[in-house]
C-alpha cells in the first residue's frame, strides 16, 4: 500500500512539473506572440487579396490551402533553422531581427508610398482558374514566408529560456497559434460580405436583414482600416526593433532621445495618464523612425532585393 502512494505522490509530482511546463510554454508563447504583433496583423491584413475575384465557393479552400502552406513554413523550414541559430550561432538573431524589422519598414513605407500613387489596380482574374488558383496560392506562400521567418525570428528572440526543448515547445504553440488566428480571421473576413448577403436575402426580421446590409456596405471601409493599422503596426514594430537593436550594438543616442522625449511628452498630462501617453508617444516615434527608414529603402528593396528574390523563387 505504501508503495501505491509513494507512485501517486511521485505521479502527481510529474503532473505538478508538467503542467508548469505547460503554463511556461504558453506564457512564453503568448509574450513572443505578443512582440510579433506588426508581422502578424500585416499577414492578415495581406492576406485577403490572393482570393480577390474567384468565385465564392473556391475562397475558403484557397484560404486553407495557404494556411497549409503558411504552417508547413513555419514548422518544417523557419523552426528547425530558428533552433539551430539559437544553439550554435544566437549572435545572429538580433541581427536577423534587425533585417527583419527593415523589412518591416520597407513593406510599410511602400503601402504609403503607393497609397500616393493611382488608386487600387487590383482586376479580376482571367484566363484558366485552376492555373490562376495555383499561381495566387504559390504567390501567398512565397509572401507568407517572408511574413512567417519574421514572426519566427522575432519570436525566438522574445523567449526567455535557455532550454531548446522549451523553445521548440513555444515556437510550436507560437506557429500553430498565429497560423490559426491569421487565416482564421482571413476566412471571416473573405466571407463577411457573403454572411452579409444570406442575411439580407434570407433574414426574416427587419433587424436581421438591416445588420446584413451593414455588413455589406461596411467590409471595403473594414479592409481599408485593417490595410492602415496593419501599416502602422508594421512601421511601429520595425523601427521599434531597429532602434532596440542600435542600442545592443552600441549605437544607443536614437533610442535614449526617444525614450526622453515620450517621457516629456508624458508629463504633460495628469499622472493617471502617463503611461498610456508616454508609450504612445514612443510608439509614434518610434513608428516615424520606422516610416523614415523604410522610405529610405524602398530603392535598395526595388532595384536590387526583389530582382533578386524573383529569380531564387521563379513561378
Amino acid at each position: 500500500m505504501s508503495g501505491l502512494l509513494a507512485l501517486l505522490d511521485d505521479v502527481a509530482a510529474i503532473a505538478k512539473v508538467a503542467a508548469a511546463s505547460v503554463d511556461d510554454v504558453i506564457g512564453q508563447a503568448t509574450q513572443a506572440g505578443a512582440k510579433a504583433a506588426g508581422a502578424v496583423i500585416d499577414d492578415a491584413a495581406v492576406s485577403p487579396k490572393y482570393v480577390h475575384g474567384f468565385s465564392a465557393e473556391r475562397e475558403l479552400p484557397i484560404v486553407g490551402r495557404i494556411a497549409l502552406g503558411s504552417i508547413r513554413n513555419k514548422l518544417l523550414i523557419l523552426l528547425p533553422v530558428g533552433l539551430l541559430l539559437s544553439a550554435f550561432a544566437p549572435w545572429l538573431i538580433p541581427l536577423l531581427l534587425m533585417l527583419g524589422g527593415g523589412y518591416l519598414c520597407f513593406e510599410g513605407a511602400e503601402k504609403i508610398a503607393h497609397a500616393f500613387h493611382a488608386g487600387d489596380t487590383h482586376t479580376a482574374p482571367v484566363g484558366d482558374p485552376a492555373h490562376l488558383e495555383e499561381e495566387k496560392v504559390r504567390g501567398a506562400i512565397k509572401t507568407d514566408f517572408i511574413l512567417s521567418a519574421e514572426i519566427m525570428t522575432i519570436a525566438l528572440a522574445a523567449i526567455d529560456t535557455p532550454s531548446l526543448w522549451m523553445q521548440a515547445a513555444t515556437l510550436v504553440v507560437v506557429a500553430v497559434g498565429i497560423t490559426a488566428i491569421v487565416y482564421g480571421a482571413v476566412a471571416l473576413i473573405v466571407k463577411a460580405d457573403d454572411v452579409g448577403l444570406a442575411m439580407v436575402a434570407g433574414g426574416r426580421l427587419r433587424a436581421t436583414r438591416a445588420v446584413g446590409r451593414g455588413i455589406v456596405a461596411g467590409m471595403p471601409g473594414v479592409l481599408v482600416l485593417l490595410t492602415w493599422v496593419g501599416t502602422a503596426a508594421m512601421l511601429w514594430v520595425g523601427g521599434s526593433i531597429i532602434v532596440h537593436g542600435l542600442d545592443e550594438l552600441g549605437f544607443g543616442w536614437l533610442g535614449h532621445h526617444i525614450h526622453d522625449w515620450a517621457a516629456m511628452i508624458g508629463h504633460q498630462v495628469p499622472a493617471s495618464g502617463v503611461d498610456a501617453v508616454e508609450w504612445s508617444a514612443k510608439a509614434a516615434m518610434d513608428g516615424v523612425f520606422g516610416l523614415a527608414l523604410g522610405l529610405g529603402l524602398i530603392p535598395l528593396g526595388t532595384k536590387v532585393i526583389t530582382p533578386i528574390w524573383q529569380r531564387m523563387m521563379p513561378g
